[in-house]
């Protein structure tokens, strides 16, 4: 052999080589077959694809045994109890070219098998595996099948369309009953411009939700819509799908509860968070705040709602903020506001209620000054028990001192000695109006009833605390009407209250070094039926600190030893018990100044200590008198021997009720509060066995104050004396009695 032909041998054993190596990376299967139909060269991805008949796979392999071997194996379905006629039509048919032809083994395989005769009167067959493929497009075919069904069973209203002519792809029944076989989407909408936005806004982000217009029906009626579209990729073609919302119902709906909120009456605002732009107001709200179209006009403080809006979208809600707001008219007022924030239309915004404080708020300062009030009251009602425990110590003794001096009085002539029982006398009876001032506060209502010239008042309390000023240079001015009228009230008592403000005055003057002037004024009040008195200085004034605190008892701000702290809650209990009120002003000026207002008079007093006519002196009248004091009964009792009344008197209830059973009396005077029988006793032993001696019993008690004393003076009804007593208070009562059993055809 030359070289040359070894060469030449050579390339062709690399060509051949080349070849197979080509071949073999093939992703389908090849097989050559030569004009004989015999099996030339196969790669290994062919004898993959025919696994069944693998085995006979190797040159020299005829094509009609292959065939044959396929059918009987029963590789593929369609040859099954078919084999000979199955293999007779494909040798029939002979080789001719066959592109793509599908093949499905009984494994469940699918092929892609082409032929392709070659010049040499061979031929190629080629195998693509597409089981992926057509599974998918299996799935794909299903997944279609499944959502038209399932759309197609659904209410929703549903197109696919093409992006550029509108060609509706498919639609559901639903959206076929609301538009109608029309055959484009363009058909949809009211004008042609809308639809070229909302392409641009789709074509922009792929996607649109919500987006609000109106469209038209199959009856050529237009409806409010919102319609949510997407872009997809269908069968290589990027179409619409859309689905469509039909709002008519809503907008009826919205339209009904924005008649109800309007009708509503509470002062409801939707705003934007943002801008404060008003999107909705209720009637209440515009008449609060006007036609305003921007909530931030609202606010008393500008920056408020800053801080407003700070807090509200840190909570997410709030309830009852309290926020100072100018209403319609300008005027400035405490509001609650109870806000929630939403989300509307893709934004921030806010639904708030606005509730106008300014009732509540006056509501709730009246009951914080009637919680005061009580305070106080409570106070002094513990103040008022101690001063009744203290008058009713005080009561016995003083009887016997004031009853003693005045009896003196009557019965000495000498001028030194009657000069020094009047001091005596005077001294005493000064102890007695204290004690039953005492009382008076203690019980919260005055001691006598009477028509009291305030002019008159007013001008005794100044001059009384003017003899007793430790500074000339304070200067007490009075201000008084001529025409006042005369308020209904204890004279002294009320006196004492003006002149304990005037004193009270005078010493913080003195004390702070501030001040030199006092003035007293006085004014009707004809609206309310009242008459106020105010007094005035230009001293230091009131800390703010304490200013709640000056009508609690025993509270006081002198030095130890200078003040007791009872003179201003006296003065707040003596005039709330003549129905009227005293008050510190708000200190708007320097200084200080208490107003008081009392009733005025409205129908004439008779003044109960007016003595009536001593009884006439007759020995026939006898007189029991019970009382443990023995000093205050011995008293008593000598004060009516003189005016020639015959008197017993015993020291105890038991011995009482004996007197009364073995003698006829014409008055039985009782003391309250005694050991053993006492006064509540001796009256139901009267109501059993002496009912004639009610109408000739009166009380003679230093205890008007206890529950049981209150009580039984109530259930009796029968009259009584307050301890101490005065020689002309006794005599009166007496007479009284006497008087009223007289005949009434007695002249």
């Amino acid at each position: 052999m030359t070289t040359g032909k070894a060469n030449d041998l050579e390339e062709v054993e690399k060509a051949r080589d080349l070849l197979r190596d080509a071949i073999e990376a093939l992703k389908e299967g090849f097989a050559l077959y030569d004009d004989d139909r015999r099996l030339v060269m196969f790669n290994q991805r062919y004898a993959e694809m025919n696994k069944g008949v693998a085995d006979l796979l190797e040159p020299g392999l005829d094509w009609e045994i292959l065939m044959r071997e396929t059918a009987r194996r029963g590789i593929y379905a369609d040859a099954i109890g078919n084999e000979q006629q199955w293999v007779s039509d494909r040798l029939a048919n002979g080789i001719e070219f066959i592109q793509d032809y599908e093949l499905t083994e009984t494994d469940g395989r699918t092929y892609l098998v082409s032929v392709h005769p070659t010049e040499l009167g061979g031929f190629v067959v080629t195998r693509e595996d597409i089981t992926a493929r057509k599974q998918a497009e299996v799935e794909e075919r299903d997944g279609d099948i499944l959502i038209r069904k399932v759309l197609d069973a659904s209410s929703a209203i549903v197109t696919m369309a093409r992006i550029g002519d509108g060609q509706i792809l498919y639609r559901t029944p639903a959206a076929l009953q609301m538009f109608g076989p029309a055959r484009s989407a363009r058909e949809h909408y009211l004008r042609p411009e809308e639809r070229a936005d909302f392409i641009t806004l789709l074509l922009a982000d792929g996607q649109v939700k919500d987006y609000k217009l109106d469209l038209v029906n199959a009856e050529g009626k237009t409806f409010p819509a919102s319609i949510s579209s997407q872009l997809i990729d269908y069968k290589g073609e990027e179409v619409i799908v859309t689905s469509i919302i039909d709002l008519t119902v809503q907008k009826e709906a919205d339209a009904l509860i924005r008649q109800v909120m309007e009708a509503y009456p509470a002062a409801i605002n939707m705003t934007h968070a943002e801008t404060g732009d008003v999107l909705f107001a209720t009637p209440e709200i515009r008449a609060l705040f006007g036609d305003s179209k921007n909530s931030k006009s609202y606010y008393a403080d500008p920056n408020e709602r800053e801080r407003y809006l700070n807090a509200l979208r840190q909570a997410g809600w709030l309830k009852d903020r309290r926020m100072e707001f100018i209403d319609v008219n300008g005027r400035t007022f405490w509001a609650a506001d109870s806000s929630r924030l939403i989300e509307f239309n893709g934004e921030e915004v806010i639904v708030s209620n606005t509730r106008d404080l300014t009732d509540e708020l006056a509501i709730e300062a009246e009951l914080e000054k009637q919680r005061e009030l009580v305070f106080q009251n409570e106070k002094m009602s513990a103040l008022g028990e101690l001063l009744a425990g203290v008058a009713h110590e005080l009561n016995n003794p003083l009887s016997v001192v004031v009853g003693h001096s005045l009896m003196l009085r009557e019965e000495i002539a000498d001028p030194d000695l009657t000069l020094r029982i009047e001091k005596i006398g005077n001294a005493a009876e000064r102890c007695a109006k204290i004690v039953k001032t005492f009382l008076a506060m203690a019980r919260q209502q005055p001691s006598k009833i009477e028509h009291v010239n305030v002019a008159g008042m007013i001008d005794t309390a100044a001059d009384v605390a003017g003899y007793g000023s430790t500074s000339d240079e304070i200067r007490i001015l009075r201000s008084i009407p001529a025409n006042l009228p005369p308020i209904a009230g204890d004279a002294d008592q009320l006196t004492q209250v003006i002149l304990n403000l005037i004193i009270n005055a005078e010493q913080a003057m003195t004390s702070a070094g501030i001040g030199d002037e006092i003035i007293l004024s006085a004014e009707t009040k004809p609206d309310k039926g009242m008459v106020e008195i105010t007094v005035r200085d230009n001293g230091p004034g009131v800390p703010k600190a304490i200013r709640p605190r000056i009508f609690e008892p025993f509270f006081t701000t002198k030095e130890v030893g200078d003040g007791t702290g009872i003179g201003l809650a006296f003065c707040h209990r003596i005039v709330l018990s003549h129905g009227g009120q005293i008050g510190l002003e708000k200190a708007n000026e320097p200084g200080t100044c208490f107003r008081i207002t009392l009733p005025v008079a409205v129908s004439d007093v008779s003044n109960v200590d007016e003595p009536l006519e001593n009884p006439a002196t007759a020995t026939r009248h006898r007189v029991l008198i019970v009382d443990d004091e023995v000093e205050v009964g011995e008293l008593n009792a000598e004060i009516l021997r003189k005016e020639g009344l015959h008197v017993d008197f015993v020291t105890s209830g038991e011995e009482a009720l004996s007197r009364l059973q073995s003698a006829k009396y014409d008055i039985f005077l009782s003391d309250l509060n005694m050991p053993g029988i006492d006064g509540r006793k001796i009256y139901e032993a009267l109501l059993v066995h002496f009912p004639h001696m009610l109408s000739r019993t009166a009380y003679i008690t230093g205890d008007t104050m206890g529950e049981s004393s209150l009580g039984l003076l109530r259930e009796s009804g029968l009259p009584y004396l307050e301890k101490p007593v005065s020689p002309s208070e006794l005599r009166t009562l007496v007479g009284t009695l006497l008087a009223d059993q007289k005949d009434p055809t007695d002249g």
